[in-house]
């Protein structure tokens, strides 16, 4: 998995603006800082409809550029996004899981509408989004 690097700045009475170095047509916002991440990853999914993502530059590499290090002095700080592909392709995985916690989570899948796969993909994309 890719992870880029967003600069996140935040002004007074303002949202989050959230834009990659790496890609600087790249840019999002969000209102809380709950939502900075997954509205990252949205960009950066929307993004790579058009276009291949380049290779991700490393920390040390940003760090190197003065716009980043002036961005970073005046109140922005670095986020790590994953970028999580919009692949449609369906495969198939064997997973293994005590018996107590498979039974919790087909009651939890059945109490939202969802199947099994649905209710674990969803729940390891919102883990993923929150790391």
């Amino acid at each position: 998995m890719k992870y880029f690097m967003a600069l996140v700045h935040k002004d007074n009475d303002s949202a989050f603006g959230i834009s990659f170095p790496d890609l600087p047509s790249v840019f999002s916002a969000a209102d809380v800082e709950e939502d900075l991440t997954a509205n990252a990853i949205e960009a950066l999914r929307l993004w790579a409809e058009d276009a291949a993502l380049p290779e991700p530059f490393s920390y040390g590499d940003l760090m190197a550029r003065a716009e980043i290090r002036a961005e970073l002095a005046k109140g922005a700080f670095l986020a790590r996004i994953p970028f999580i592909e919009d692949d449609t392709r369906v495969v198939r995985a064997n997973v293994t899981f005590e018996k107590g916690m498979l039974d919790a989570i087909d009651a939890a899948a059945r109490g939202r509408g969802l199947t099994r796969s649905a209710f674990l993909a969803s729940a390891a994309r919102k883990e993923i989004e929150a790391a």
